[in-house]
């Protein structure tokens, strides 16, 4: 099933509608959605390497945007729609701690979540929610995300062909890996902050 899926997105991902998902997707993920843009930036990179750089782009620029949304939630709307958000999620536990260590070091938490595959939207509804300053929360989006999402087509971009290869000859354990990896950011979420 995993296989069908990553081969649907490679499909996908050479359609002319392509980019406006992926800029769905990114903005969706830093606000309210837990699918990451990663699932559409991979295939979309390796469909098309050498529009790699543009798709990052679209993911960094509508990641942002994302995350001013989260940010309102937090600041503006955080009883009527950031509390049910990290209700369903199973955040509310840790979300005041985790809040206060916004308040105390920022801009540094702000660039991990942003660029660690964890869920961006925690943070960007815990900044809001403190209403921490909005240059931080931009510019650590602008680094954090761009670095994550430029890497990524840097890679692809690079060793296309190799990573190619490697994801059809170890495509399972690779989606373990990864799920592992997904799943994990959340539980960091949960228990460890």
């Amino acid at each position: 099933m995993l296989r069908r899926l990553y081969d649907w997105m490679l499909r996908l991902a050479g359609r002319p509608t392509a980019e406006r998902w992926l800029a769905f997707v990114s903005f969706a993920d830093s606000s309210f959605f837990p699918l990451p843009p990663d699932i559409m930036l991979v295939p979309m990179c390796m469909a098309k390497p050498e529009r790699a750089y543009r798709s990052a782009l679209i993911c960094t620029v509508a990641s942002v945007l994302g995350a001013l949304l989260g940010y309102a939630i937090g600041s503006l709307l955080f009883d009527l729609i950031g509390v049910p958000l990290l209700h369903f999620y199973g955040y509310e536990d840790k979300f005041h701690r985790f809040a206060a260590d916004i308040g105390a070091s920022g801009f540094i938490w702000m660039l991990a979540f942003a660029f660690l595959p964890i869920p961006y939207k925690v943070a960007t509804i815990a900044a809001g929610s403190i209403h921490l300053d909005l240059g931080v929360v931009v510019l650590a989006s602008i680094l954090g995300r761009g670095g994550r999402f430029f890497a990524v087509a840097w890679v692809i971009r690079r060793y296309g062909v190799v990573a190619q290869r490697m994801i059809d000859q170890h495509f399972e354990k690779l989606a373990i890996f990864f799920t592992i990896l997904f799943v994990g950011g959340f539980v960091v979420v949960k228990y460890a902050l």
